[in-house]
């Protein structure tokens, strides 16, 4: 029997049949999951805490310790490993690969939540967690900058609505400023000043501390009446923190400015960026374990129109790295393959049946 025989005799029903594979084919391949490599997405949360000034064996004692015990007790973590530099602490944990990462996220921030009792009084922000491999990189690189603005605001514009907005889009894990410039006052202490005025780093840092901060005065409560005192003692700019009273030695008065040099700076000095050879502000976008590449990069392109109306016109917003790119170019050279192997059947057929319709059954 010739099992090409049924499909001979009945060319529409074969046709219809030969319509509708393809047909599933089409829709299937749309449907294809795509990325540079076989996916094998490990959930992964990365947990970041600070404390300025802080040393490392500070950071793993006091912060990094605490907050992987609580961390160990979540179910489905497979790995959990820290870092810690001067002023930081990175810990990564890793779940089993059926763990729901928004779950575990919600145990991540339990067990920081948890563990908040446990961490320095003096840590000026709690810890922070985000849905990212670090070891992943960037899949989408954007740069900010302008001509006429300083790089400043171009790093408040970046921080406070692009990165804000970037980071509701569905699909993205963590969005991160690469050149972070935020103003900030310096203080450059002359340690040989401060020690002919009998005082040490910790008296500056002190009177520092309690010079620039905003705490409730209480209230003035009368038989009908309650008023509530507030006072703004927060110091913006060099000149405001100059006048500070250190000291009062052999009755004179010991200022900041005698002893040190403020300046009006930026957080962190030794931070810089550049695009095509002029100061930027980068941003960098990771996308969620297991989210697809190319739909994320989509989904944030369309919104970089929308975020440069929400910007000032002076602040020019370019793409400098697209991993999408490289991807759309092996799915473009999968599809020329995919139409020259059907030509090819097809030519294969034709040469076998030497006739471009079906034969007629006797």
């Amino acid at each position: 029997m010739n099992i090409s025989a049924p499909f001979i005799q009945r060319p529409i029903a074969t046709t219809l049949m030969a319509a509708a594979v393809l047909l599933a084919g089409i829709v299937a391949f749309l449907f294809l999951p795509v990325a540079p490599l076989p996916r094998i997405d490990y959930p992964t949360i990365s947990v970041w805490a600070g404390l300025p000034g802080a040393s490392p064996e500070t950071m793993a004692s006091a912060v990094a310790t605490p907050l992987e015990r609580r961390f160990s007790r979540i179910a489905g973590v497979t790995e959990l490993t820290s870092s810690s530099s001067l002023g930081s602490t990175q810990i990564q944990l890793q779940f089993e690969l059926d763990r729901n990462i928004d779950r575990a996220a919600r145990d991540v921030q339990a067990a920081i939540a948890a563990a908040a009792g446990e961490l320095p009084a003096n840590m000026p922000w709690r810890p922070g967690y985000w849905k990212v491999n670090p070891s992943d990189p960037a899949i989408l690189v954007l740069a900010l900058r302008s001509d006429t603005l300083p790089l400043s605001q171009v790093a408040d514009a970046a921080e406070s609505i692009v990165a804000q907005k970037i980071a509701q889009v569905p699909g993205v894990g963590q969005v991160f400023n690469g050149g972070d410039i935020t103003p900030a006052v310096r203080v450059q202490v002359d340690p040989a000043a401060l020690a002919g005025m009998g005082m040490g780093l910790e008296d500056v840092r002190k009177v520092l501390e309690q010079a620039t901060i905003e705490q409730p005065k209480g209230s003035l409560a009368g038989a009908h009446q309650v008023h509530s005192l507030a006072a703004n003692d927060q110091l913006f700019g060099a000149k405001q923190f100059e006048p500070l009273v250190l000291a009062h030695r052999d009755g004179a008065t010991v200022r900041l400015s005698d002893v040190a040099r403020v300046i009006d700076g930026v957080d962190d000095n030794r931070l810089a960026a550049w695009a095509n050879t002029k100061p930027a502000i980068p941003i960098f976008v990771r996308r969620q374990a297991g989210a697809n590449i190319i739909e994320v990069i989509s989904r944030v392109k369309a919104l970089l129109p929308r975020l440069s109306e929400s910007i000032s016109p002076a602040i020019e917003v370019s793409i400098l790295a697209d991993r999408s790119q490289t991807i759309r170019a092996s799915v473009r050279d999968v599809e020329h393959t995919w139409i020259l192997s059907v030509a090819l059947v097809v030519l294969v057929v034709f040469a076998f049946l030497r006739s471009p319709s079906w034969p007629r059954s006797a």
